[in-house]
């Protein structure tokens, strides 16, 4: 599967570290967001982070600038996706892009009752 755009979204002054940087912390929530989008959409249900890793940050975000994410199926299991994400940012005021942050999240699929499913299995 390609890579599509999952979110975009505005740096905001709330989501700055102590030093005035974007917090890291925010870009792998960010990027958790994205990747539960398409694993719900691809598992077409319920579908909960269970891992998280591979995280790197070659790039910094100010704020005011543009964060997107975009996310491909990297594996499938049984009852599981892994999902790898990453986020790009753009100067508020330029057409600059940066690669900020990147990341693998496993999702498993659940049923109504919280339990794994198996995929295309919606209730």
């Amino acid at each position: 599967m390609s890579e599509s755009l999952v979110i975009r979204v505005t740096a905001m002054p709330t989501d700055l570290n102590p030093y005035g940087g974007v917090f890291g912390g925010w870009l792998m929530s960010q990027l958790a967001l994205g990747a539960g989008s398409l694993a719900s959409r691809i598992g077409q249900g319920k579908a909960v982070v269970v891992h998280a890793t591979d995280f790197t940050f070659p790039g910094a975000m100010a704020v005011g600038d543009e964060l997107s994410v975009y996310a491909r199926v990297a594996a499938r299991g049984r009852t599981s996706l892994t999902i790898a994400a990453r986020g790009e940012g753009r100067a508020r005021n330029g057409e600059t892009v940066t690669q900020v942050a990147q990341g693998l999240f496993k999702f498993v699929l659940l049923d109504g009752e919280g339990r794994p499913r198996v995929h295309g299995d919606t209730e």
